[in-house]
């Protein structure tokens, strides 16, 4: 039982060659990562030249993680936070206007732990439109979440999750339903921690302040 000896990667599991992508590794690592946090444009480009296909107005912060972006579409004026991680062994897809805040972790690939070499497996994910991942929110392998679902800070998505809903914890359950005109007010127990944190947002503004300090610098 496991004898990762016998571990290999199948031809065209990543869907490009060795030298893709090692080059975007070091794109990735250097003009990606040191990019000023502003040049959102500039981050945008290097995506699309690698396959990547990203609508209008996307903000994507330079200390996200994107594995294969040969395998990533994201829609117009959707945000990906800090030290987020795309893990696109599989493809990932987030909707318009859709936020994925800090140090989430999309993950579409796994192993089989009951194969003697312990294969690895990839399944995609889908982030409908005017999603909100909060901080620190685990999506697994084949989840799809619905059109305006909200998931709170730190909580693990292992099944699918329908639209229009507000969803906590370890799993993910659904607390109620996202109302227009919701302000989210009543929803500090999804912050999971310090309010300060921004738990439901990418960052929390300031009394009076309309606008996150997340989108100041869009």
């Amino acid at each position: 039982m496991q004898e990762l000896r016998g571990f290999s990667v199948p031809n065209g599991f990543r869907g490009g060659n060795a030298i893709k992508v090692q080059l975007w590794w070091a794109v990735q690592a250097t003009l990606f990562a040191w990019s000023p946090q502003i040049a959102y444009r500039w981050r945008a480009f290097l995506l699309r030249l690698f396959g990547a296909r990203i609508g209008k107005g996307v903000v994507i912060r330079p200390s996200v993680k994107i594995t294969y972006p040969w395998k990533l579409t994201v829609g117009d004026y959707a945000w990906v936070g800090d030290d987020a991680v795309l893990y696109t062994l599989g493809d990932i897809t987030l909707g318009a206007n859709s936020v994925v805040s800090q140090k989430c972790y999309l993950c579409t690939g796994s192993h089989d732990y009951l194969s003697e070499h312990f294969d690895i497996t990839a399944s995609p994910i889908v982030i409908g439109e005017k999603c909100w991942l909060a901080t620190d929110v685990f999506v697994a392998p084949g989840v799809s979440i619905g059109d305006t679902t909200v998931v709170g800070a730190r909580s693990s998505v292992f099944k699918s999750l329908p639209p229009n809903v507000v969803c906590r914890g370890n799993p993910a359950v659904i607390v109620r339903e996202r109302v227009p005109g919701d302000t989210g007010n009543d929803l500090a127990p999804l912050a999971g921690g310090d309010r300060g944190e921004s738990g439901l947002s990418p960052q929390q503004p300031e009394q009076g302040n309309t606008k996150s300090a997340f989108s100041e610098n869009v």
